[in-house]
């Protein structure tokens, strides 16, 4: 045996990879003389491949192993889940799509069964999502001819053994009675041969139609009877990955990988937003030249309307230094406004604050204060009309 063969994979485990069959099945047909590599007949499965041999399997020649991959199938009743049928009926191999390949099945169903079936081309995989060990629960519908009460349910949650053979737990619920039959959910995680039509009727439940719509994360759903689905290999790698030994190959990701990077797209210039150009006006500073998104400012008094126009700038104004109007409460007539440092001329008192002479010992304060104020006369009390006599009294 050369370093290259000692180097190897076993032969097991290779023609298991390329979807022959499982490797516990392989080795059966070691045993049985059915594998020949290079020419020479097998007599134990302790040998090792390295993928560039010959090695035939009853006459025909085994491919290399391709990218691991997992097909949904939705099983007709009448169909056998094997590759040949000493009875000669027909087979769900006969049935699928001959472009896929050689397939195997994960699990099996009965003759009179239907539903979801997984099928791949990894013998590996199969073996892996075979085992109890796995924990994913294969789920059922199951039809049958009969009632049952909670002490049979409470049985069959527990677990139940029948003619020696010891079923584990399951679950189950009741979904409706028709007439002298009754739907239930059937869920169990070991999936040994018949062991649904078997625990049920041990309650004394026949089971009439049975159809499996689930095994562990993957859905019957709304695929058509005898149609096949194919499984992404992201999903299959989420899903699965962790239960596959290493050197399993995923085809859409082995070609992703493959592809040359893409280049990041060229970005344009241009439009809002993009580098090198001012971010988009949403006000004039100009009112009477309105934008598309421009609106009055109401602080504004020559923004209301375009075309009004400005207060005339020589109106007098007391902000201004020009003379004031008369104030038409008391009639009495505004001072001139005295420039600033001045200060201011008050007829009678002077304000607190003042000197006696009547100038305020800060007039540009006193000024500020009083700016836009008006004189009054002595004895006024700043209201009209409050100095006159009321009519009708003396």
């Amino acid at each position: 045996m050369t370093d290259a063969v000692q180097s190897g994979e076993r032969i097991a485990k290779y023609l298991a990879r390329a979807g022959v069959a499982s490797r516990r099945e392989i080795e059966r047909m070691i045993e049985g003389g059915r594998v020949k590599v290079d020419g020479k007949t097998l007599d134990t499965p302790a040998f090792k491949v390295t993928g560039q041999e010959v090695i035939i399997v009853d006459g025909i020649t085994v491919e290399t192993p391709e990218a691991t991959r997992l097909w949904l199938y939705h099983k007709p009743a009448g169909l056998v889940t094997t590759h040949s049928d000493p009875e000669g009926r027909e087979t769900v191999f006969d049935k699928i799509p001959k472009e896929i390949g050689r397939v195997i099945s994960i699990g099996r169903l009965d003759l009179t069964s239907e539903g979801l079936l997984l099928l791949t081309n990894d013998g590996a995989l199969a073996r892996a999502l075979e085992l109890p060990s796995t924990g994913w629960t294969r789920r059922y519908r199951a039809r049958a001819f009969g009632t049952i009460d909670n002490a049979a349910i409470a049985k069959l949650q527990a677990g139940i053994t029948v003619e020696g053979i010891k079923y584990g737990p399951m679950e189950v619920d009741v979904e409706r009675e028709t007439g002298s039959n009754i739907w239930l959910t059937i869920g169990i995680k070991e999936g040994k041969n018949r062991e649904v039509r078997r625990a049920l009727d041990a309650v004394g439940l026949r089971v009439n139609r049975l159809i499996r719509i689930a095994y562990g994360p993957f859905q019957l759903g709304t695929i058509d009877r005898g149609e096949v689905k194919s499984i992404a290999s992201r999903i299959l790698k989420d899903q699965c990955g962790h239960l596959m030994e290493p050197g399993h190959v995923f085809e859409e990701l082995a070609a992703a990988s493959a592809r040359p990077a893409k280049r990041p797209a060229k970005r344009t210039m241009g439009g809002a937003g993009q580098p090198g150009f001012a971010k988009p006006v949403q006000f004039l500073e100009d009112s009477n030249t309105r934008g598309p998104r421009s609106r009055p400012d109401p602080k504004r008094a020559d923004s209301k309307r375009p075309d009004s126009k400005r207060p005339d700038s020589k109106r007098p104004d007391s902000k201004r230094g020009g003379p004031k109007r008369a104030d038409p409460r008391d009639g009495a007539a505004e001072t001139a406004e005295p420039k600033r440092g001045e200060g201011r001329k008050f007829a009678g008192k002077a304000p607190a604050g003042s000197s006696p002479g009547g100038k305020p010992k800060t007039g540009f304060q006193l000024a500020g204060k009083n700016r836009g104020a008006a004189t009054k006369p002595a004895g006024s009390t700043g209201r009209p009309g409050a100095d006159r006599k009321p009519r009708g009294r003396s």
